[in-house]
């Protein structure tokens, strides 16, 4: 697996979280790069939407980014909700860690700091379990 840390500390780009409700239903929406807590675990301070209450219903989500630049460089994650907190000092805590002007859009009581679990890590392009 990508070393998450240091490839986020180091890359810009643009992001985008894909989530689908226990029926399937898909919604994609842009998202910040995660905060990597270790090898195996990411949080994303997330606002009280649509990507939120389907994390709820299926925890399962793709986060794919594709770095700034010319060509298709980046990574997808495969990712699984595992906690989820809205309290304001979790919050303040997590905004701490990140840019803040990222977040300046919501206010504090309608965001959550939500976890998830990093099952898989790809290229952005390619499949490294792919034949040749």
């Amino acid at each position: 697996m990508t070393d998450l840390q240091g490839y986020f500390e180091e890359k810009q780009g643009l992001g985008v979280l894909a989530t689908a409700n226990r029926e399937g239903l898909v919604n994609s929406a842009v998202y910040a790069r995660p905060t990597v807590i270790d090898g195996e675990t990411v949080v994303f301070l997330m606002a009280e939407h649509r990507s939120v209450a389907n994390v709820r219903e299926n925890p399962y989500a793709s986060y794919l980014f594709r770095e700034e630049g010319p060509g298709y460089r980046g990574i997808r994650l495969t990712l699984e909700r595992i906690a989820e907190e809205q309290n304001p000092g979790a919050v303040a805590e997590f905004r701490k860690r990140v840019r803040p002007v990222t977040y300046r859009t919501y206010a504090d009581q309608n965001l959550r700091v939500v976890t998830f679990r990093v099952l898989e890590s790809r290229p952005l392009v390619g499949d490294l379990d792919t034949p040749e």
